[in-house]
């Protein structure tokens, strides 16, 4: 079986992921933070370290900026919800996914404004364009780092600086980026990164969060749920204290301890070695794909400009038996359809039928391409 759905869920999960988290259920199944005890104790430092892991990943000095939520839709619902009221301006670009449109479109109907960036053909944002919508009066930008239909990346450096610039901050959605492209928020300018755990960070499923860069007043910031935290416990309020005034609730313990894990085996390995693996495979199914002049592939032709997402449909045969058939016939799992991301397939002109989209990750190998792009091609010839 060829796994090609990695932009959805990743899988293979590194082999220390599970473990970890039976050795937390096995070893140290207290809940951190609710008491004194060794086990709660110890449940409490597996939480922390991976909060400094990725705090490291990212490079954020405070690993009490790392909020943990169950994903990224949780993480931006909480940015979004925390940050904008009605009468607010928020700037969004045409390739977003629904974990940022439907959220927006909510807030619109509340009386915030939404402005939609428009985006070229193949899932870019022109600078250009980006310059004429970020102005003065912008409170937030959102922006995904790269689109998960095309795998397109977009200049958030440069949206950074124009968001800084209007006055406004800037919110990134990592989901499809986190642990396969190197990520400085520092360096990028980047106030608000929301990632996944499941994904690219090779972790469990019910795992992400939301980091607060350093120009971010976390006194601005609303929480999305409030309750227990166990501490400040004397008080009826939501305590003020990070990460605590984020993470209400008992927090999901055990797939935060698998998460640590599969940092730790992303940092091992090293993101720069990940992205260099990724783009050689996205550039084996570019060539393969151009190959077949009855297929057309969506986003930028050079690999660089991209993540390992490929999207294409073949004329003449619907999305869904393209992947019913490499399922069935070839043993090629992918995704079909419109992947979440309406806004992106309306500027691609794929909706409301969708695409194929192949994803491979770090455990796909050149050969798993070279048997896809051979059962797309049978594919293809026999219809």
């Amino acid at each position: 079986m060829i796994y090609l759905d990695n932009a959805a869920t990743s899988w293979p999960k590194p082999p220390g992921v599970a473990q970890a988290m039976a050795d937390f259920l096995e070893e140290a199944g207290g809940n951190p933070g609710r008491s004194g005890h060794r086990l709660s104790i110890e449940a409490g430092r597996i939480v922390y370290d991976a909060r400094e892991r990725i705090a490291e990943l990212f490079n954020l000095s405070d690993p009490l900026r790392v909020i943990f939520t169950l994903n990224a839709t949780h993480a931006i619902n909480l940015a979004l919800q925390g940050l904008l009221v009605a009468g607010d301006r928020i700037v969004t670009t045409a390739v977003e996914h629904n974990a940022v449109m439907r959220p927006l479109r909510s807030l619109e109907a509340r009386g915030v404004e939404v402005s939609v960036m428009q985006c070229e053909p193949d899932g870019s944002l022109s600078l250009d364009q980006a310059g004429r919508s970020i102005r003065p009066g912008t409170k937030l930008v959102v922006a995904t780092h790269a689109n998960n239909v095309t795998g397109t990346l977009l200049p958030i450096t440069a949206i950074a600086e124009m968001a800084h610039a209007a006055g406004a901050s800037l919110l990134v959605d990592a989901a499809q980026t986190a642990g396969v492209f190197p990520i400085d928020i520092q360096r990028m300018g980047i106030d608000l990164l929301a990632f996944t755990g499941h994904k690219g960070l090779m972790g469990p499923p019910g795992t992400g969060g939301l980091i607060l860069g350093e120009r971010l007043n976390p006194a601005i910031l609303q929480p999305l749920m409030r309750g227990g935290t166990g501490s400040r416990s004397e008080f009826e309020l939501q305590p003020d204290d990070l990460p605590d005034k984020f993470e209400a609730g008992t927090p999901n313990s055990v797939g935060i301890a698998g998460l640590g894990a599969s940092v730790a085996f992303v940092v091992d390995r090293g993101v720069e070695a990940i992205r260099a693996h990724e783009v050689g495979l996205t550039r084996a199914l570019l060539r393969g794909l151009a190959d077949l002049p009855t297929v057309r592939v969506y986003g930028p032709t050079n690999p660089m400009d991209r993540t390992a997402v490929v999207s294409f449909v073949a004329p003449g045969l619907r999305v869904s038996e393209v992947g019913l058939r490499l399922d069935e016939q070839f043993d090629v799992l992918c995704r079909v359809g419109l992947h979440c991301a309406p806004a992106t397939h309306r500027t691609l002109g794929t909706f409301p039928e969708g695409t194929v989209r192949l994803a491979p990750g770090v455990f796909t190998e050149p050969s798993d391409i070279a048997h896809t792009l051979a059962s797309i091609r049978a594919i293809v010839e026999e219809s």
